[in-house]
């Protein structure tokens, strides 16, 4: 397998691998990653799809990516799924799978249409007081000693950054910044989450920190991710030929180990209450995704609250099963091993009449029923004790939800602290009891909210205990290799897998491992197309740098006839012509 870039390995070909015919393919889990992974075996391997069989443990495939209708709850949404152009192992994908919306389109076309006649963008960040806007105004607020703090991340080794916090690298300069508000809301990183993956995000992302303050880095399907995204590759796999065998739970794989050569043997699973499984030779390929960030999530209702299961976990105990049997497969309770730093709650809110979207539209500054962008992103109340964001994306966001109705996706960091209005930890509170609190911080009289919280709304809340298992500090070694040196016939996929330069919690991380994993097993002649290398290109650096500083020119030192002088000497320079296009030299502000 190679790296690639640029239309010469986009649009070629790869001929048919010499011995598919005769291999076989087994999948663990449903998620994204492997039905990617089993896209690219028969795009681009040529493998037949009757020789792919994908085991899940749940009764409908997606894994993370869901959306569903609860008949006696709601709907229900557990996260959401924030896009960019730049997934190039996604649009990979989803230009070869048809769209179940617009006949004779892709997946893609659909999607890049879609943004192109509805851009993204926010128009209020975030709130205080009650439903006010916080006055962010796009502003980072950093001062000299968070933008040296936030550089000597960027410019240092991975290494250095193995192991630690963000609050070990970072002062309370940083994390009281505007910046770091922005962040942690939108990726929902935490003080204690890991340094290395912070400096893997800010390198992946660098060309778009001009649009974290608004959101217009962003693009988001037109329905929830099952619909948009899951259910048009599930169906066209189905077409394939894939066999998916829910309510099938893997419980171990066994495998020949030596010095040189590591092949799996042996699939063991559950099926709808029975051991079995399926012996495995070398031209039998089992592509694993480990841990899962939706593993034991638990959903509440309008009068009942989540729970915490910290219960068996079946996705974690098998990778912790095959980690055992050798160095080289990871170390899973460095993500696993402490609940308290990976949990936290989010809450489908669904609004049953009018009076509600007007708070909605009063916050936004768009009519939420207009089937457009309405938030443009999350909502950060920015005082409010959780730590609460909210969103509504484009309605309707199920193709079943009524015409009147709007679905609202709330989420909060600090899902063990009292709240504001309703004096209970989240984590406590059922969902009337999260809706209050909602309405509490949208500036809905008091004397209305026990009413429209009880009458105006359905809430279904979700407590999920790893689902920042990835943010976890760690080293190199902590997560295994997608195929691992010396395999012949196995791959490890999802969010736990290594892969060069690339940041956990997207699809295209879920992707591109599946796709890595495909093109190493069945030695694919097509590149993988690399990482954007924005990190390497100097004017989204020199972009990044003067938004960093907020507009801000930098100061040169010394008297004002030197520093003309040294301004008069770049500006006859390429260097000098990029700073000033940039805004890095000029007048102060």
């Amino acid at each position: 397998m190679f790296y690639s870039n640029g239309n010469y390995e986009a649009f070629a070909r790869p001929r048919k691998p010499a011995g598919v015919d005769g291999k076989t393919a087994w999948f663990v889990g449903a998620g994204l990653a492997s039905m990617s992974g089993a896209a690219f075996l028969i795009r681009d391997g040529q493998m037949s799809g009757e020789k792919i069989t994908i085991l899940e443990e749940l009764k409908l495939p997606g894994g993370a990516l869901d959306g569903i209708k609860e008949p006696k709850k709601g709907f229900v949404i557990r996260g959401g799924r924030e896009m960019e152009n730049h997934f190039e192992c996604l649009w990979d994908l989803y230009r070869s799978i048809p769209s179940i919306e617009i006949d004779g389109a892709s997946v893609l076309d659909e999607f890049y249409w879609l943004n192109k006649d509805d851009p993204n963008y926010s128009l209020q960040r975030a709130t205080v007081k009650r439903g006010q806007d916080a006055h962010t105004d796009g502003l980072f607020t950093l001062n000299d000693k968070a933008q040296k703090e936030i550089t000597k991340i960027f410019l240092a080794t991975r290494e250095e950054m193995e192991n630690k916090r963000i609050d070990e690298v970072f002062s309370k300069d940083f994390l009281d910044s505007n910046f770091w508000m922005y962040w942690r809301t939108m990726f929902a990183f935490e003080e204690w989450h890991s340094a290395l993956e912070m400096k893997l995000y800010l390198h992946r992302f660098v060309h778009h920190i001009g649009g974290l303050p608004d959101f217009s880095a962003l693009k988001f399907t037109k329905y929830n991710q099952y619909e948009s995204l899951v259910l048009p590759l599930y169906r066209w796999l189905l077409d394939q030929g894939v066999t998916f065998k829910f309510d099938t739970t893997v419980t171990d794989v066994d495998f020949d180990l030596s010095a040189k050569r590591k092949q799996a043997t042996r699939i063991h699973w559950v099926s709808e209450g029975v051991a079995g499984g399926v012996d495995l030779g070398p031209d039998d390929l089992v592509l694993m995704t480990i841990g899962s960030l939706t593993e034991n999530s638990d959903e509440g209702d309008q009068h009942t609250p989540a729970k915490l299961n910290e219960g068996p976990a079946p996705a974690w105990d098998l990778w912790r099963r095959i980690a055992a049997k050798d160095k080289a497969f990871g170390h899973p309770d460095v993500f696993a091993g402490d609940i308290s730093r990976t949990k936290w709650e989010s809450a489908t809110v669904t609004t049953l009449d009018q009076r509600i979207p007007e708070y909605i539209q009063k916050i936004c500054k768009r009519d939420p029923f207009s089937g457009k962008v309405v938030t443009g992103g999350i909502v950060t109340v920015k005082d409010s004790s959780w730590l609460m964001s909210w969103t509504v994306n484009r309605q309707p966001h199920f193709k079943q939800q009524p015409k009147d109705q709007i679905v609202v996706w709330v989420y909060s960091l600090f899902v063990d602290k009292p709240g504001d209005y309703v004096k209970k930890p989240m984590q406590d509170c059922n969902g009337e009891e999260i809706t209050q609190e909602w309405l509490y911080h949208m500036g809905v009289p008091e004397a209305d909210i026990p009413e429209l919280a009880a009458d105006a709304a359905k809430c279904v809340p979700c407590m999920m205990p790893y689902v920042t298992a990835f943010f976890m500090p760690r080293k190199a070694g902590d997560r295994p290799d997608v195929v691992p040196e010396g395999s012949v016939n196995f791959a490890f996929i999802g969010q736990f897998a290594e892969t060069t330069r690339d940041c956990i919690f997207t699809t295209e991380y879920s992707v591109r491992t599946g796709m890595e994993a495909a093109y190493q097993l069945l030695d694919i002649e097509r590149g993988v197309p690399e990482v954007f290398n924005s990190t390497y290109d100097v004017r989204t650096l020199l972009t990044a740098v003067t938004r960093l500083r907020d507009g801000d020119p930098i100061d040169i030192p010394g008297p004002e006839f030197l520093r003309r002088k040294l301004i008069s000497k770049l500006d006859r320079t390429e260097i000098g012509e990029l700073m000033a296009e940039y805004g890095l030299i000029g007048d102060k502000k």
